[in-house]
């Protein structure tokens, strides 16, 4: 406890030094006092106090950034930190209105050092070590060329060594050899190597400090060893078979978690695998990992069995919908509240569409090929989507193929993986835009009534009881205002769609949970969740330019 309090305390100093040194240099009593008495008492020249300004800048905003992973108690943060308060402490010398600034400063450097047994975590897997080393160089490099190029173009009588060496000492705002005839041109010089200066500094520390995602891949023997752990109790299980995750198995190898790494967060879906009573020796080997790297542990989609085994080792509970499984031997299209449904399905049959139902090894390799081309241009985004509740794959040996055909076309294709050697859950469906309405319920009748399956799992309906609580009369205010709330991000999301399209079948609702540390991490999970079932999170190409540099 001590020390996760003295972690937090770090922290906020970090951002509050971080944020009086960029204070100290942007005010305009800063400006007016570059030259400040401390400076002239060491004979500092002005040059010195310019770049003194310059280094307070940066690494201002480079303990703000450096903040987050002392918050994640990252040892390359706590060594970089310090480096950095020792480095802002010594510029605060060249201003003299900084002196609360440096006396901060100086009272972060002596924390970080009485309080570096707390930060232990190691790199991620996946270090931007190399990476930040070459966008320094780039970016640097890039700077001192268009500053030698502009001072050759303008002031081509003096020697090459000076505008190499003005150039690059621009970077620093530190004034070089060359003598300028107009004053607009040295701001220019000065301005451009600036820019570049900063720029350097700030992209290289983002790509050495930000949480990298290592590229999960499950190896086949990982995958075997998951399918031996398969059973009948979680629906979801077969879904973790994602090859786009890691796995770590519990030490009698009976249990295991998978998960994949977003934002910082290790997400896992559902339940670990396995036998129950092992689930803890499982989730101690992950907890184990995301304390080694400083992930935020998370789960989302756990059943009620498996969220109270997570909330047994400290993790808060959240519930966020209900999973709809239909019992087959008590479904059928007939009665008042089926009528949906069973008119539906018989306009879809009048219209000429036919239901097939195939396993997946009857399907020749060309058939299967065309479906999944099939499904990819139906699916309407770049990005697929699903995590906990998606395959991410067609064509698994054992998983049920569902078509829906009219004059020879496929309009329709839904997939259906293993539920134990009992049950079904639904995994990808997609349909022709230009296909009557109808089809989906074509498919899933036909296959809830003719399949020996004992159950199937549809679609999940987020925050369905919400939903319901919220439409029922003499609801409250609040449970009015939730539901509403929900209604409207239906538009982007489908929450409400497909709430009431799984309903139309009359399942039982599984309750779904999501377990996080604590209310402070529910926004970065929160990114991790929606970007993981590709619903939104940082902006995808954003992340794929960052990939590129």
């Amino acid at each position: 406890m001590a020390g996760a309090t003295s972690v937090a305390v770090i922290t906020w100093v970090t951002r509050l030094a971080g944020l009086l040194a960029v204070v100290s240099v942007l005010v305009p009593a800063g400006r007016r006092a570059l030259r400040g008495r401390v400076a002239e008492w060491l004979e500092l020249p002005h040059e010195a106090t310019v770049g003194a300004a310059t280094v307070v800048l940066v690494t201002g905003v480079l303990l703000m950034l450096l903040a987050t992973g002392l918050k994640r108690r990252k040892r390359r943060a706590w060594q970089l930190a310090v480096a950095t308060a020792a480095l802002l402490t010594v510029s605060h010398l060249g201003l003299r209105h900084a002196l609360g600034a440096g006396l901060v400063s100086l009272a972060l450097l002596i924390a970080l050092i009485a309080t570096r047994r707390h930060f232990i975590a190691l790199p991620d897997p996946v270090t931007g070590r190399w990476r930040a080393v070459r966008v320094f160089l780039q970016l640097a490099l890039a700077g001192v060329a268009i500053n030698f190029v502009l001072l050759s173009v303008a002031l081509g009588s003096s020697s090459v060594g000076d505008r190499l060496v003005q150039s690059t000492l621009a970077l620093v705002g530190v004034s070089g050899p060359v003598t300028f005839p107009a004053l607009w041109l040295e701001d220019l010089s000065a301005a451009v190597g600036l820019l570049f200066g900063i720029a350097a500094v700030l992209l290289a520390a983002y790509f050495l400090l930000r949480s990298a995602e290592p590229a999960p891949e499950l190896t086949d023997d990982e995958i075997e060893r998951l399918r031996g752990l398969l059973g009948e109790r979680d629906s979801l299980g077969y879904f973790a078979l994602r090859r786009d995750k890691f796995v770590v198995f519990s030490k009698s190898g009976k249990a295991a978690v998978t998960y994949r790494v977003i934002a910082g967060v290790a997400l896992c879906s559902a339940d670990p695998l396995g036998d129950p009573e092992a689930w803890p020796g499982a989730i101690e080997e992950y907890l184990d990992v995301c304390r080694r790297y400083a992930w935020t542990p998370a789960a989302m989609g756990c059943s009620e069995p498996g969220a109270t085994v997570w909330a047994r080792f400290g993790l808060e509970v959240l519930e966020i919908g209900d999973e709809a499984v239909v019992d087959t031997d008590t479904f059928t299209l007939e009665g008042r509240v089926m009528r949906g449904v069973r008119q539906a399905v018989s306009r879809t049959k009048r219209a000429g569409y036919t239901a097939r139902i195939r396993k997946a090894e009857d399907l020749s390799p060309g058939e299967l090929d065309e479906l999944r081309a099939l499904a990819a241009t139906w699916r309407g985004t770049d990005t697929e989507r699903g995590f906990s509740m998606a395959l991410g794959r067609m064509g698994d040996p054992g998983s049920i193929l569902v078509t829906a055909e009219h004059d020879g076309r496929v309009r329709g294709v839904l997939q259906f993986v293993p539920w134990g050697e009992k049950g079904l859950s639904l995994d990808v469906m997609r349909r022709d835009r230009t296909a009557d309405n109808g089809v989906n319920e074509l498919m899933i009748s036909e296959l809830l009534l003719t399949t020996p399956a004992e159950h199937v799992s549809l679609n999940f309906a987020a925050f369905r009881a919400v939903l319901e609580q919220g439409q029922r009369i003499g609801a409250g205010p609040v449970a009015r205002l939730s539901a509403r709330t929900l209604r409207f991000f239906s538009r982007w999301i489908q929450i409400e769609t497909l709430y009431r399209f799984n309903a139309k079948f009359q399942p039982r609702w599984v309750p779904r949970y999501l377990t996080y540390p604590a209310a402070r991490d529910l926004p970065r999970v929160g990114v991790a969740v929606f970007e993981a079932e590709g619903l939104g999170g940082r902006p995808y190409r954003l992340l794929r330019a960052l990939q590129r540099v």
